[in-house]
């Protein structure tokens, strides 16, 4: 699959087709969207909102989540509103999420069953790690959107003239609906 991929990659950069992708790191809409990883949402996220390539700062994981105030996730922002003029901040949730229902113990259990010894799991409890709450998904997409906006909006690192707002995209038909 790799190998795929590197044949692919070279024949792109020698017959230019990188050219109509060139932009500049700033986003040109002033926005960053939080969202989730999932595969369905690549292409449909960015078709249903109507934005291009270098419209908009996408970060992404597992729920879309923003799980605490100093996240990777909110780091990037951070990095988008001080350094890439980022104006507007949206969090998509999505129908159907993957990440609703995990929880620390089943991840832990698929982990065991994967062959990670008991040792591993046990050094990273060593290092403070609850895997409850590290691995755990959530029972309700708009509540799960309505904390990360809220941990968003009340963050004292984010100025207040930064909009930030949440939303769920279908994962089918990528319609928006607002959750706040």
């Amino acid at each position: 699959m790799i190998d795929d991929i590197l044949e692919f990659n070279r024949r792109f950069v020698r017959e230019k087709g990188y050219e109509p992708y060139i932009t500049t790191k700033y986003p040109d809409r002033k926005l960053a969207i939080v969202t989730c990883m999932d595969t369905r949402l690549t292409e449909l996220l960015i078709a249903a909102m109507g934005l291009r390539n270098g419209d908009a700062k996408i970060i992404k994981n597992a729920g879309g989540v923003i799980s605490s105030p100093f996240s990777t996730e909110v780091r990037s922002l951070l990095v988008g509103i001080y350094e890439l003029d980022v104006e507007d901040v949206m969090v998509v949730g999505h129908t159907d999420c993957g990440a609703q229902h995990i929880s620390g113990p089943d991840m832990v259990e698929a982990m065991r069953s994967r062959g990670i010894p008991e040792r591993s799991i046990e050094a990273c409890r060593y290092f403070d790690v609850d895997f409850d709450k590290w691995l755990c998904g959530f029972d309700s997409v708009e509540e799960s959107v309505r904390r990360s906006v809220a941990v968003l909006r009340n963050h004292p690192l984010i100025p207040e003239d930064v909009r930030i707002s949440g939303f769920i995209i279908d994962s089918v038909t990528g319609e928006l609906t607002e959750v706040c």
